[in-house]
């Protein structure tokens, strides 16, 4: 059998070393901007808790050493000039740890043990494994021995403060090896027959399969695409608690959930290879749809939050994603989704409109995802036209939808809505030049310096000519060198690292460039795509980043992010493909 090649590395700052399916990575970040000194064992079960730390210590003073830390999908690596330890999931719950020169300390990140906090710690008789129990995920952690010594260990039993865990080192020249394991109340004891060089192989193909089938169009033109799908990969969580399929998470850094709108974009990155899982990724929300017909605005391991929502933009993630995979949905399923969507679209029609108005509103800027837009500044509570034109996409949606199941009065509704939806708009927020907000109680109306007061150009095809050229203009005027800036960097509410008032975000260049495609804008589609990518090939997947300077800022190893790069290279890979295609036979002498 051929080895797979290793894959990418990268720097475990930005992007924590994880496998598909766990729930834990090895990561210095404990926190939001907490990193610490040394790697920690970072649990996602009932909220982040770094819960082990890993320390390499001199195998016959037990100081601590330097090392280098390198990563690669299948292996992360401490080298040091004495030797070098390894570390590689050989399942999604256990990694197996592999020493020769250098030992490891494996130690409780909580020093301090509460009735209510921290990490107990003891040997178990039963199987001579030494076992952490973490208050904070609710789960034990077992360290077990393969070969080599255990050179110490320290607070077993202890309550209170204590320094708790164990040193495990290998005589000289000898090599020492352990597996550690996440799990519930007891399990078997630890038994392999695989030796570490195969699970680390194993790794390697199942992570080389998954690239295969996501981004077999990659070439070096598109340098980080394997990159990106490591990052969706590594970020994908098995079902547990109340994630009910298998979930990508927006990052195993501290963005730890799946918000419902950014599980869009991982979704259509994904149906053309992985089509199971971007359904996954599109129906996980809609697990947890509300009698309202509201989706929550997150969800994660122990946590739905209800207080907000997220924008309606399923109709126009559904129509494409449809175009995406492979297979097409079966009846029942398709009955289902429009069930689903129908509801979600409820929602807004009625909760989120006042009475006697055709224009729902949103409360707050969380609930369009922009939470911090100048949209919002004046008032929180406002009727603003990107909220239209994502309902008017998800109503011409449905009328498809309901027009395939043969549902056609249903059909002609939705269609009666969506015109109507789109003429309100258009009569009350558009002003010639520009669209503007309105507050829902007070009937202001103000313009803002936002990019997302330009967003109904992803109602692309459906706006008047005239409109989708105004909103392209202005949309220019926010593209610098690394791509579309949130606020206008001429704006006095500018702020480079200011959420959504200056950074650049992948949702926002997804759907503006789809919506400049789709209305005729061909060319300034094709340069927010290529600033992008090449933003993403420069920086890595942050959350969002400077409009100015191209660096990333908050999350650095954000799943919609990679999501966004993969979805816009493949396009740019294929429509390129297409023009040389088209390009008339070269002539000969």
């Amino acid at each position: 059998m051929t080895a797979a090649r290793p894959g990418p590395a990268f720097a475990l700052h930005d992007i924590p070393f994880s496998t598909r399916g766990s729930w834990f990575d090895i990561s210095p970040v404990l926190a939001e901007r907490t990193y610490a000194e040394d790697l920690h064992l970072v649990s996602h079960q009932n909220g982040m808790h770094g819960v082990l730390r890993f320390v390499p210590v001199d195998a016959t003073t037990g100081d601590r050493v330097e090392t280098r830390v390198e990563a690669t999908p299948g292996r992360l690596s401490w080298t040091h000039e004495g030797g070098r330890i390894d570390l590689a999931y050989e399942t999604p719950d256990t990694v197996r740890l592999r020493g020769q020169g250098p030992g490891l300390r494996i130690s409780a990140a909580a020093q301090t043990l509460t009735p209510f906090t921290g990490t107990y710690f003891f040997r178990d008789p039963a199987d001579g494994a030494y076992v952490f129990t973490s208050y904070e995920t609710g789960r034990r952690y077992r360290v077990t021995v393969l070969s080599g010594r255990v050179a110490g260990a320290s607070g077993s039993q202890a309550l209170n403060a204590a320094d708790r865990g164990l040193t495990i080192t290998a005589e000289a020249g000898g090599v020492w090896e352990a597996a550690v394991e996440e799990l519930d109340s007891a399990r078997r004891p630890y038994a392999s027959s695989a030796t570490f060089s195969q699970i680390v192989s194993a790794v390697e193909r199942a992570f080389r399969a998954f690239v295969d089938a996501v981004a077999p169009w990659r070439s070096s033109d598109t340098p980080a695409a394997e990159l990106a799908a490591y990052v969706l990969w590594s970020a994908t969580v098995d079902p547990a608690g109340l994630v009910t399929r298998p979930a990508v998470l927006m990052s195993k850094h501290w963005m730890d959930k799946v918000w419902s709108w950014d599980h869009c974009f991982n979704a259509l990155a994904l149906a053309p290879g992985a089509p199971a899982l971007a359904w996954d990724q599109f129906s996980l929300p809609f697990d947890h749809q509300d009698e309202s017909g509201a989706l929550p605005d997150s969800v994660t391991h122990s946590e739905i939050l209800r207080n907000f929502v997220k924008p309606p933009i399923h109709g126009w993630t559904l129509g494409r994603l449809r175009k995406r995979l492979p297979e097409p949905l079966d009846r029942t399923e398709l009955a289902a989704t429009y069930d689903r969507l129908g509801r979600w679209t409820d929602f807004w029609l009625t909760a989120r409109r006042a009475p006697d108005t055709a224009l729902p509103h949103y409360q707050h800027g969380n609930d369009s995802g922009w939470d911090n837009a100048t949209t919002f500044d004046a008032e929180r509570v406002v009727v603003t036209a990107d909220l239209a034109a994502f309902l008017v996409l998800q109503l011409h949606e449905l009328a498809a939808l309901a027009t395939e199941l043969g549902r056609h009065d249903d059909a002609r509704g939705w269609t009666r809505t969506a015109e109507a939806t789109q003429a309100a708009m258009l009569d009350e927020l558009w002003t010639g030049e520009g669209f503007v907000a309105r507050g829902a109680e007070s009937g202001d109306t103000r313009h803002s310096s936002s990019l997302l007061d330009l967003m109904p150009i992803a109602l692309g095809e459906h706006l008047p000519e005239n409109i989708a050229k105004t909103l392209a203009t202005r949309i220019e005027a926010h593209l610098t060198p690394y791509g579309l800036a949130t606020e206008l960097p001429t704006s006095p509410h500018y702020r480079s690292d200011g959420y959504w008032r200056g950074p650049i975000w992948a949702p926002a260049t997804v759907l503006v460039e789809d919506g400049l495609r789709r209305s005729g804008h061909d060319r300034l589609a094709d340069e927010i795509s290529a600033r992008f990518r090449a933003l993403c090939e420069t920086h890595g997947f942050a959350e969002n980043f400077d409009a100015l300077t191209g660096t990333g800022l908050r999350d650095r190893a954000y799943t919609w992010t990679a999501g966004s790069y993969l979805f816009l290279a493949e396009a740019h890979t294929l429509r390129h493909a297409m023009d040389a295609t088209d390009a008339p036979n070269e002539v000969r002498p």
